[in-house]
């Protein structure tokens, strides 16, 4: 692993912009996930402690707003969203 420019930020060589960044993906089935990015690939998005919302949580932005002000509450380890599933990815801010 490698160091970047910035002081204090590890770059790791061949791995997407999103790597490591803390993403909401948002599927078609109406489910939300919230997690650190890993990659994406053809058979979809890996996360890394993740965060599910489908609906029984209250809503949606509630429960982004809980999670951007206390960080995410993991429902998973780990997360492959399927591709076909996949509407959009947008880092959590």
């Amino acid at each position: 692993m490698a160091q970047s420019p910035e002081a204090g930020f590890a770059y790791h060589k061949n791995r997407q912009e999103l790597h490591g960044i803390t993403v909401v993906v948002t599927g078609v089935s109406g489910t939300t996930w919230v997690g650190r990015f890993h990659e994406q690939n053809d058979e979809g998005v890996a996360l890394k402690d993740v965060g599910i919302h489908d609906g029984s949580a209250g809503p949606l932005e509630q429960w982004l707003a809980q999670a951007r002000k206390f960080g995410i509450r993991v429902d998973e380890r780990a997360v492959l969203v399927p591709s076909k599933e996949v509407v959009g990815i947008e880092r959590l801010v």
